[in-house]
Formats: structure tokens, C-alpha cells, sequence
């Protein structure tokens, strides 16, 4: 029998690709960088696309999470080298979790609250699918800005950036 989480799993690593490559482009240099005293600095905000997959996955293997608990404070990387070793373990703790999924545990109730007061209860798999995924994309396209208001070549995500065509060669007659 197919895992029910199986498509999940391709769109998690056709978004790793993409994932990776804006990854890659994060200069060293500027990872103290905010674009607004209020935003994560560039660093923070990389490290934290970088480990959401893995973030998520350890969450969903629980019944639940108190958000009352949580320390939001986003950490910085010592260095722009830390950021794909960082993705690569969250993506391997992610397909952990959505390989192990079987019906009945990818349907089972999944609640968030603030200490005893329910914001909302979902399906394990919808953790994943809104948590991991919707999540990553959001803090990716932020992150895709980042780039551009420093000036850093922007790598295609879906289709091409201003910096990137991955079918010029196609184009060509």
C-alpha cells in the first residue's frame, strides 16, 4: 500500500531544490543585515528557512504544542556554510516523520494551544502541509526580497527571476 503522505513527500523535495538554491546565494557577509528594526536579521531568517522542515517534523510527531512554551527567538548562523547542512538534517528528520505516516496517524488530531486555550486542532498532516510547507514558502519568498534588496542575484524558485532563467538555453534558436 502507497504512503498516504507520498505527495507531500515529492512536493517537499521539489521545494527543497528551490529551497536550496536561494540558500546558497546568502552572502556571509551581510547575515546581521535587517531590512527593518522589526524584521529578522538576514542571518536569522535564513537559518530559520533552512530549519523549518525540521522544526515541524519534530512538532507533528507530537499530539500537540503549547505555544506558551516557546522561545521565538531566532537564531543567527555562525556563517552562511552553516545554512545547508542545517537544511539537509531538516529535510532528513521530515521525510523520517512523512515516511512513517500511515493513515490513521497522518488523520489523527493535531492541537496548538496557548496554555489551556485551543487556537486550533488539524489532522497531523495538515501540520505539514500548512506548518512545514506554507510556512517554508513564506519565510522563502521573504527571504527571496532580502536578496534582491541587497542586491544578490535572485535564483529562480517557480519559473524564472530577473537574475535567472532556467530556460534561456531552451529559448536559444
Amino acid at each position: 500500500m502507497a504512503n498516504i503522505a507520498q505527495p507531500v513527500v515529492a512536493e517537499l523535495e521539489q521545494e527543497a531544490k528551490a529551497t536550496r538554491r536561494v540558500l546558497e546565494r546568502v552572502p556571509g557577509e551581510h547575515l546581521g543585515w535587517q531590512p527593518h528594526p522589526k524584521s529578522m536579521s538576514l542571518g536569522q531568517l535564513a537559518m530559520h528557512v533552512a530549519t523549518i522542515p525540521g522544526s515541524i517534523a519534530r512538532l507533528a510527531r507530537q499530539d500537540g504544542f503549547d505555544a506558551s512554551t516557546a522561545k521565538f527567538t531566532p537564531v543567527s548562523p555562525e556563517s552562511a556554510e552553516d545554512l545547508i547542512p542545517a537544511l539537509d538534517a531538516g529535510l532528513e528528520e521530515a521525510r523520517a516523520l512523512l515516511d512513517g505516516l500511515d493513515e490513521a496517524s497522518a488523520a489523527a488530531p493535531w492541537r496548538m494551544s496557548i496554555g489551556e486555550r485551543e487556537v486550533f486542532t488539524i489532522p497531523r498532516l495538515g501540520v505539514v502541509r500548512s506548518l512545514m510547507l506554507n510556512h517554508w514558502y513564506h519565510h522563502r519568498g521573504q527571504l527571496v526580497v532580502y536578496l534582491r534588496l541587497l542586491d544578490i542575484p535572485v535564483p529562480a524558485v517557480y519559473g524564472r527571476s530577473a537574475d535567472d532563467n532556467p530556460f534561456a538555453d531552451a529559448l536559444e534558436v
